[in-house]
């Protein structure tokens, strides 16, 4: 190992959701001296206007900084990551470009559900763990509560917990000290054929595809050529670099250094997260483990409002795949809204934030249908077929049985609201599995639960039933057989395929009653009288109206006999059954939206 190699570490900041990750992280940067102090501003490494706006990490970055231990120099390589549950998949890239990790503990909130997750993703890639307790600088803390916690429940030693306050800057240096002296150096061979991990990537109009990578044998000069070891294309490099954190050229990477390599590739296809860059004259022989594919969790439809746009949704879904693996898309047609895109997310936030960015970065005018999740069918004939959309579900008599997916969820939650948060996950179909106390004021629920009641609006009724104390953190525990059956709507006598939904046979007519319902006040009155109805198996369960718009055409018949008056009024009723022949109603983007809550508050 030469002696560069030494004195670099790479490492990442984990935490739960809002515990201070991006916080620390520009202390980070500002006592390294890697961004000038008339250049700082809070939230150096959330980039995008949504993560600004949302207060939360989507994207993970990495950033290079310079420090100094024992009068030697070292180079460490940061990675900051997300919090959220719908984005550990980016978490888990970014571990694997790492060697250490320092794991954030709010003092005020202890030890929460994507603590753990984040601390068993940390071990089970072999990485150095550096507890950290932030926000030490709060008042009417219980610094030893959450010390025990840390011993108790991740057994940590005394020795090993750091104190720090991202906000005043306490512990910050103490942090840089324990990343050199504890975090080890990368391995590699500096000497064998080039092999670069992709933990991300971007397009950029004018370099194009610009992949982010942890070089991990090898090394690599710009003007080199290089191959994909997955796609098997070649490219010569137009330039290389390192995040400091804006990106700044190089003339070659080492062993063991991250940085980013602008490949010149055009097709956002070619170059994928997780695969292996070699060079192109002396290639590997076998390409590095990459990661395990991201498995999407719920899907929902993504229509251009008008048809015309149809390409431009379908350039602007591949550009964001590029710069999210984990977003799957494939086409689609709906009776109702035309040609569009079946896609794949991770969680509802992770569609909310595709949405936006679409709405936004691309300019786009869309419609999405109400999300739902991914059912197992087994046909009569043997077959096992997957299912997304829920006009897709065939027909009972040829369907031997259908299977719904199941998480495992953990609850981190205050013993006083244990009571409510057990009765809400009861009513969610939640099999209860193990309950243990992390700490004599706090309770660890694990549940089994079905994805579709997770995905609804479990997480938002937690946080109101624990008045915002609750954590929540979940993950796949397969698929289940499940009675459910497909609720059909129809609006002025055409079923929309798009309002369709799956849902529980014991729930299936009270959720037909409330959509109905919703739709009422959702969908615009029109010139005639619309009719909504709920339908299971061709037979209708519910039914609506939306009352016509009615012109008052006897304003200006003022008295005379009453024949006059019939007879204006007859030729309005003409006029309306006329354009109830040709009429077309317009059904706006919250009726969508409205078949999620269709069985919220069911008996």
């Amino acid at each position: 190992m030469s002696d560069a190699q030494q004195r670099i570490r790479n490492f990442c900041v984990i935490a739960h959701v809002d515990h201070g990750k991006t916080t620390l992280s520009d202390r980070l940067l500002e006592l390294t001296g890697t961004v000038a102090a008339r250049e700082m501003h809070p939230l150096m490494l959330d980039s995008m206007p949504l993560e600004r706006e949302k207060g939360i990490t989507i994207k993970a970055r990495a950033v290079r900084m310079s420090w100094t231990y024992a009068d030697e120099a070292y180079e460490l390589n940061l990675i900051d990551t997300p919090g959220h549950v719908d984005f550990n998949y980016e978490v888990s890239r970014s571990l694997a470009a790492c060697e250490g990790a320092v794991l954030l503990v709010d003092v005020s909130q202890g030890i929460e559900a994507q603590t753990l997750a984040n601390a068993y993703l940390a071990v089970e890639q072999g990485l150095e763990i550096i507890p950290v307790i932030n926000k030490v600088d709060l008042p009417n803390i219980d610094l030893e509560l959450v010390r025990e916690d840390l011993r108790s429940t991740l057994g940590f030693k005394d020795e090993e917990i750091l104190l720090a306050s991202g906000k005043t800057g306490l512990g910050v240096r103490a942090i840089l000290d324990a990343v050199v002296t504890r975090v080890p150096p990368p391995r590699g061979d500096g000497a064998a054929p080039l092999r670069a991990l992709i933990f991300d990537s971007h397009y950029d109009q004018y370099r194009g595809v610009v992949a982010h990578v942890r070089v991990v044998d090898g090394s690599v000069a710009v003007g080199d050529r290089t191959l994909l070891m997955a796609t098997d294309k070649a490219s010569e490099l137009l330039e290389l670099g390192i995040f400091a954190p804006d990106a700044r050229p190089r003339d070659r990477l080492l062993t063991g250094e991250v940085g980013y390599l602008a490949t010149g590739l055009k097709t956002v296809l070619d170059c994928r997260v997780g695969d292996t860059v070699t060079s192109a004259d002396a290639p590997a022989r076998e390409p590095l483990h990459g990661y395990r594919p991201a498995k999407p969790m719920v899907f929902a439809g993504i229509y251009p409002t008008r048809s015309d746009d149809h390409p431009a949704l379908r350039d602007a879904l591949e550009k964001l795949k590029l710069n999210d693996a984990s977003l799957v898309y494939e086409p689609e047609t709906s009776q109702a809204l035309g040609f569009g895109f079946r896609c794949g997310f991770l969680g509802l936030l992770h569609m909310e934030i595709v949405q936006e960015r679409l709405e936004r970065e691309y300019d786009l005018d869309i419609i999405a249908t109400a999300p739902s999740v991914e059912y197992q069918v087994l046909t009569t004939r043997g077959a096992e077929v997957p299912i997304d959309n829920p006009a897709m579900l065939p027909d009972p008599t040829t369907t031997a049985e259908v299977r719904e997916p199941w998480m495992k969820v953990t609850i981190i939650v205050p013993s006083q609201h244990v009571g409510p948060v057990m009765e809400l996950a009861q009513g969610k179909r939640a099999t209860l599995v193990e309950m243990t106390y992390v700490d004599p004021t706090r309770a660890m629920l694990r549940y089994d639960m079905p994805l579709s009641e997770v995905i609804v609006d479990f997480y938002d009724q937690l946080k109101s039933r624990s008045q915002g104390y609750a954590s929540l953190d979940y993950e796949m525990a397969g698929y289940r057989a499940a009675d459910v059956v497909l609720l059909e709507v129809l609006v002025a006598g055409v079923p929309v395929d798009a309002l369709s939904t799956i849902v529980h046979r014991e729930r299936a007519a009270y959720a037909g009653r409330n959509l109905v319902t919703k739709l009422r006040g959702l969908i615009p009155r029109q010139q005639f009288d619309v009719p909504i109805q709920a339908a299971i198996g061709g037979k209708i369960v519910s039914r609506e109206t939306v009352k016509a718009l009615r012109k008052n055409v006897l304003a200006k018949c003022y008295g005379g006999d009453i024949t006059r008056k019939r007879k204006l009024l007859e030729k309005q009723k003409a006029g309306k059954k006329r354009m109830k022949m040709v009429g077309q109603v317009e059904i706006p983007q919250e009726a969508f939206l409205a078949v999620l809550r269709a069985d919220e508050d069911a008996p």
